[in-house]
């Protein structure tokens, strides 16, 4: 089978059907309810006042709420792209994984975006079971990010999870020594749950997703894709606030995500 082939195989997306009945749902510490016909909301509370540095005041919205259900299975991949950078910068011509000095890197609000992002993820009971970063800088501080609001939510919340460094889900392009995305595919692709204690989270990049699974996403965005069913994209979790960048989308139209009925929405 060729390489356009196999991703055309991969890349099915299925139909939803309309909603009968929707209920909200409380997490330990979180709420999750519906938004619209298809859009979710996650939310979190923290049982004593917070310090500022420690406050959420973020939701994630998901899309379509027919997969919530779907949502907590352990043998799910989260492909998610790092979290807000400064767009002032840019990587150099000649920028490596790990020179910080010499490519984009995340803002402060970006930041603290991803911490609460983490924190919204564990209070909800999405914690992941196994991470693997890029080796590159802002997709390590995306994760470093995450996990100060994973373990402000819940100080075990990485217990026995795994974290890894993995050149697959680096930059994709020539110039970055990263010529396919099939090592990103094979990540993937060969998740089978793990130990069975959350789903497997991937923190990459843009291209990498966009030339994979031809989805355009948002900074910090997850796509989720479930391997059982020949890595089918199911759909998006992201933070409310999450905008798309100029630099990645066209400034004067606001490229909202595809629904798994192919339509348009701007959440």
């Amino acid at each position: 089978m060729s390489f356009k082939a196999a991703l055309t195989a991969i890349l099915a997306i299925g139909f939803a059907a309309p909603v009968a009945a929707q209920e909200a749902r409380e997490t330990e510490q979180g709420s999750i309810e519906p938004v619209s016909g298809f859009t979710g909301q996650m939310s979190m509370t923290m049982e004593t006042p917070m310090p500022e540095d420690m406050a959420v005041t973020e939701v994630i919205r998901f899309e379509p709420w027919q997969m919530l259900d779907e949502m907590f299975r352990d043998d799910l991949v989260y492909v998610m792209r790092g979290g807000p950078t400064n767009w002032a910068q840019s990587d150099g011509e000649t920028a490596a994984a790990m020179d910080c000095d010499d490519q984009r890197l995340m803002t402060k609000g970006g930041q603290d975006n991803m911490r609460q992002l983490g924190a919204l993820l564990v209070a909800n009971g999405l914690g992941p079971g196994e991470i693997r970063v890029s080796e590159w800088c802002r997709t390590q501080q995306t994760f470093v990010s995450m996990e100060r609001g994973m373990l402000d939510a819940d100080m075990n919340a990485l217990d026995g999870v795994n974290v890894s460094v993995d050149p697959r889900l680096n930059l994709f392009g020539a110039e970055h020594g990263n010529d396919t995305v099939l090592g990103l595919r094979d990540a993937i692709m060969e998740w089978d749950g793990g130990d069975e204690e959350g789903p497997l989270l991937l923190i990459t990049h843009f291209t990498n997703i966009a030339e994979l699974l031809k989805f355009n996403v948002y900074e910090g965005e997850m796509l989720m894709v479930d391997p059982k069913r020949n890595g089918r994209v199911l759909g998006y979790l992201r933070l409310g606030s999450a905008t798309p960048d100029s630099v990645r989308f066209d400034p004067s139209v606001v490229i909202a995500d595809v629904d798994l009925l192919g339509t348009r929405t701007n959440n």
